[in-house]
């Protein structure tokens, strides 16, 4: 059986031709279906996020080009146009690969982890269709454990790489427990939206999200249960937040000095956490010099986030190790698959001689014959049968010159050639 994954991602493909050969959820079990129709194809999981579209399958033949041609033919792409933004990774290149996609190793941003959550649901798809068998269920299963394992005997995810999390991450070391707290967000970008998600990750306890647009707030705080205000209503707001997240595109200060003076004084010098993410800034700078009042900038939080860049690639370094011991083991495994039909006629042909040799026994004591005559029997009997074939064989092989069968015996057998 052969493995093979083909697929393109950020670093092959510009996201024009990523576009053009995604598979939408909806059009996925579809797509299985229609790949493992080919008789070549025997397994098949197909991951595609906005990053990566990869075909994992498991195949008695080279099916390379079979591929390459069912992806074009699927999306309406010439091979030939395919052909320079796709890789092809097969055996022990197609383990390692996935192994590192689940590890965030081949992530736009280091050990991120989402992507092993989107491999999760890749494969169970894949299963919800019956396009999965022994091969692939065992390699995905194996990759999450790897991850796992890298997730926890290295730094690969502890240090926060974007804005977003960097900010709530620092909350957290201030705060600690943020179940109690309340949040301010102001905006309702991108970089908002993936504070709130964190946020809402983390268990915040209250989220105002104020925007100039009401109804893109509501939209926002709806989706994590929060309350939306205006801009011009924050005042009335500031001092029930214990974290403030701000990134608009506000030509002046959204938040002056003196509005959070007025608003450390009603919440009896509580501090406040304030992550400033806007350029040009939403804070004044003054603000930095009020006591009891935490303020970052972007330009602070990029000095956090090269710091955990470093780290983690010092922990992917680890990782790589992690992955070079797992893909040993794996192919261990898949290497062993040849002897286990060997091993289980082995069994079946014992099994069979056994049953066959207990009858006769259970027959010599119903005739009188002594326990011991019937036991001597049956661990004779069974022996020479055991033996006998095997025997004969190596001495055919001691005749034929065929000492790499008697070595092979001597090792099978645990022997001890110089006893």
């Amino acid at each position: 059986m052969q493995l093979y994954v083909v697929g393109l991602n950020h670093t092959t493909a510009p996201v024009a031709i990523r576009e053009q050969v995604s598979f939408p959820a909806e059009r996925l079990h579809h797509a299985l279906h229609d790949l493992t129709q080919h008789e070549l194809v025997e397994e098949a999981v197909i991951v595609s996020t906005c990053n990566r579209t990869e075909v994992y399958c498991a195949t008695a033949h080279d099916t390379r080009d079979l591929l390459l041609a069912w992806l074009g033919q699927y999306h309406h792409i010439t091979p030939e146009k395919l052909s320079n933004y796709l890789y092809i990774h097969e055996h022990t290149d197609a383990i390692r690969h996935l192994l590192r996609v689940a590890c965030g190793l081949d992530s736009l941003i280091l050990g991120e982890p989402q992507i092993l959550g989107q491999i999760k649901a890749a494969y169970q798809q894949a299963r919800d269709v019956n396009t999965t068998g022994r091969l692939l269920s065992k390699l995905f299963e194996h990759s999450f454990s790897v991850a796992k394992q890298v997730r926890t005997d290295t730094a690969i995810g502890s240090s926060p790489v974007s804005v977003a999390f960097a900010a709530v991450r620092l909350a957290q070391q201030i705060f600690g427990d943020l179940q109690q707290n309340t949040a301010l967000l102001i905006g309702a970008g991108e970089t908002i939206e993936l504070a709130a998600r964190h946020l809402h990750e983390k268990g915040l306890g209250r989220m105002i999200v104020a925007n100039r647009t009401l109804d893109r707030a509501r939209t926002l705080a709806k989706e994590f249960s929060g309350y939306a205000i205006t801009l011009e209503e924050i005042p009335n707001h500031l001092a029930e937040a214990d974290v403030i997240i701000s990134s608009t595109a506000s030509p002046t200060p959204i938040l002056s000095c003196n509005t959070v003076k007025q608003a450390i004084k009603a919440r009896k010098h509580r501090p406040i956490f304030i992550v400033d993410i806007a350029v040009p800034r939403d804070v004044e700078a003054e603000v930095s010099r009020l006591e009891d009042v935490y303020l970052y900038t972007v330009d602070d939080l990029n000095e956090v986030i090269q710091e955990n860049l470093r780290t983690r690639e010092q922990a992917a370094r680890q990782a790589e190790e992690i992955i070079d011991t797992q893909v040993t083991h794996f192919m261990g495994w898949l290497n062993s698959l040849s002897a286990i039909e060997t091993i289980c006629d082995i069994r079946e042909r014992a099994q069979d001689k056994r049953v066959e040799l207990v009858t006769k026994a259970k027959k010599m004591l119903e005739n009188g014959k002594s326990p011991q005559d019937v036991i001597d029997y049956l661990a004779h009997t069974l022996t020479n049968t055991l033996i006998h074939t095997p025997c004969t064989q190596l001495r055919q092989a001691g005749y034929n010159g065929r000492e790499d069968l008697v070595l092979a015996a001597q090792q099978l057998f645990q022997l001890n050639q110089h006893k």
